[in-house]
């Protein structure tokens, strides 16, 4: 497994800009939401724009990612669908709810964590780290480095959400 990872990580360190998008098809798929915190935990309690149930990344040839999510509004799951544009290897710029740059700060074949800096359509700024997985549950090694990231970004530990919890919204 440390094997395959250090060949991705060389691999799209070495890589030309298209070759290290096509690197990352590998890990299109279906992935599920299991922890977002927030320096505004109101961008991701329910109603929120970014309490988002995450279900599909599609990475593409073309420098760009898909991706299909539900929001809870009313308590009610609504279909999202988004498409992110590379600015730089493993950063996406994406506009949803605002300006957002997207960064991928750890990648595994079965978990993503990764940071959003949204700028909101009134300019205020939120800072959001999130952790993805293709599996049910994440290891305790997976929530310590998502926690870690999320301290990094001066996000208190009350303003992390469990996602896996109450996710009821359909899969795909």
């Amino acid at each position: 497994m440390k094997v395959l990872l250090l060949s991705v990580v060389l691999g799209l360190l070495y890589a030309g800009h298209g070759e290290a998008q096509l690197i990352l098809k590998r890990f299109s798929g279906e992935w599920k939401t299991h922890y977002i915190a927030a320096s505004n935990k109101d961008k991701i309690t329910e109603g929120g724009p970014f309490h988002a149930y995450v279900r599909h990344l599609e990475f593409h040839a073309n420098n760009t990612v898909d991706l299909d999510f539900y929001v809870k509004s009313d308590g009610e799951c609504v279909k999202k669908q988004l498409t992110g544009e590379r600015q730089q290897l493993l950063v996406y710029h994406v506009e949803y709810a605002g300006e957002n740059e997207v960064t991928i700060l750890h990648l595994s074949p079965y978990t993503i964590i990764g940071s959003i800096h949204n700028v909101d359509e009134e300019g205020k700024e939120t800072d959001l780290v999130g952790v993805l997985s293709k599996r049910d549950q994440i290891s305790d090694l997976v929530y310590q480095k998502f926690k870690k990231e999320t301290e990094d970004k001066g996000i208190p530990e009350e303003n992390i959400v469990n996602f896996s919890d109450n996710d009821d919204c359909p899969e795909e």
